[in-house]
């Protein structure tokens, strides 16, 4: 009886230190529960560039259409906690700090903007978080490339190579201007669009520089109507695209606008710039949200009526969506048995992988996901007209970096 006893305390015990094991382990991942997996995220949803908070509010549906239709990801809810940073990067250190301090989120998605995210990455790549596609087409964030920061955004650099060229080869354009966001946001798209076209014997007719707080931007289009440009190159926030297309009409100003990829709400830009953003050429990299004829986008579309109804639909949440099945593969990969060097790993050995977007490839020392985009030109609220293929960017990353 004695011997028995104490095989059964003996076995209690390992029972008891394999549970305080497992205790332990759970205790030592951040932000992940046996229920729960909580993801962290912050832009601006006020403030001049708030429309971009689309973005994160499509991700958000995206983690609750999971969440309900297949239980979350291996019988974990996705948790998204987003917090508002106004696109003040002096105010994206504290929430970046909070995510990870206060709410203790197991990683890092989205992010929105090259300033902010610029203040982000010094203390996430400190503390080895998991950042999955930081909303920037910057190459800080992924040249070189950081073990844990996985992009997948097209880069800025490789959108100003395609506008310029296009502009060239495609419209025989000769007088091409830029009006940028005075920032690494703007300044990438007006660099590499500034050396493609030095390449072919072209030099930029007008480069001008928008600061976030300038309103009244008659000025700069003044400047660009006396440069002659027949195209203009647009390489800023919502706000600011709607006002250089308002204060050039009132100016009788109507060039051939191409915008980047961050303008890429067709329906959004449309409504802003009351019918003004008809015949704009834009960037993309993801299937049309208003494409009546894909089942996923009209499911995304749907999710999104649901989670968040009264708002509009068109590429920023649809891109939350889009990025949200990045995210989603990842986690699945990782398994169960969750934490963040497994989820690391896990993104590390993505290969071909594509959901709505374009094809997405990591491994060792790869972190920029894609580098391909297409042109689309906006004909109304809803229709466009594709004038390019998904085709691959040729810009000198490195020597383009060394002008920044």
């Amino acid at each position: 009886m004695k011997k028995l006893i104490q095989t059964t305390l003996f076995l209690a015990l390992l029972a008891f230190m394999a549970c305080g094991e497992g205790q332990q382990q759970a205790e030592q991942t951040p932000g992940v529960t046996d229920t729960e997996i909580l993801l962290g995220t912050w832009g601006p949803l006020t403030g001049p560039a708030a429309l971009w908070g689309n973005v994160m509010k499509g991700l958000d549906a995206y983690f609750q259409m999971i969440n309900e239709e297949e239980g979350g990801i291996h019988g974990r809810q996705l948790k998204l906690i987003m917090k508002d940073d106004a696109y003040d990067p002096s105010k994206t250190g504290p929430v970046v700090r909070e995510l990870a301090e206060r709410h203790e989120v197991f990683a890092f998605v989205l992010g929105i903007g090259t300033g902010p995210n610029a203040v982000a990455k010094p203390y996430i790549v400190e503390n080895n978080i998991p950042w999955i596609s930081p909303l920037s087409g910057a190459t800080e964030f992924t040249f070189p490339p950081q073990r844990n920061i996985f992009g997948a955004f097209a880069l800025y650099f490789d959108e100003g190579y395609v506008q310029a060229n296009y502009a060239v080869d495609s419209l025989g354009a000769t007088k091409i201007a830029c009006i940028y966001q005075n920032d690494d946001f703007g300044k990438s798209g007006l660099v590499a669009a500034r050396e493609t076209l030095k390449q072919r014997g072209i030099d930029m007719v007008a480069e001008v520089p928008v600061e976030l707080t300038d309103s009244d931007l008659s000025s700069h289009v003044a400047k660009l109507k006396e440069s002659g440009a027949e195209v203009v190159l647009l390489w800023l926030a919502p706000k600011h695209a709607a006002i250089t297309l308002g204060t050039g009409a009132a100016m009788g100003f109507q060039p051939q606008y191409i915008a980047s990829a961050v303008l890429s709400d067709m329906a959004l830009m449309y409504g802003i710039t009351k019918g003004l953003w008809k015949d704009v050429i834009f960037g993309y990299w993801g299937t049309m949200p208003s494409d009546t004829t894909d089942a996923t986008i009209q499911k995304y579309k749907a999710a999104w009526a649901k989670y968040y109804p009264g708002e509009s639909w068109g590429a920023f949440p649809a891109s939350g969506f889009m990025y949200g099945e990045l995210i989603r593969e990842g986690l699945q990969r990782a398994g169960r048995e969750l934490t963040r060097e497994s989820f690391i790993q896990a993104m590390e050995s993505i290969q071909n992988f594509q959901g709505s977007g374009p094809v997405i490839s990591y491994g060792p020392g790869i972190r920029q996901g894609h580098r391909s985009l297409f042109l689309v030109r906006c004909i109304s609220d809803t229709e466009y007209e594709q004038l390019t293929p998904f085709q691959n960017a040729n810009a000198d990353i490195e020597a383009l970096m060394k002008l920044l």
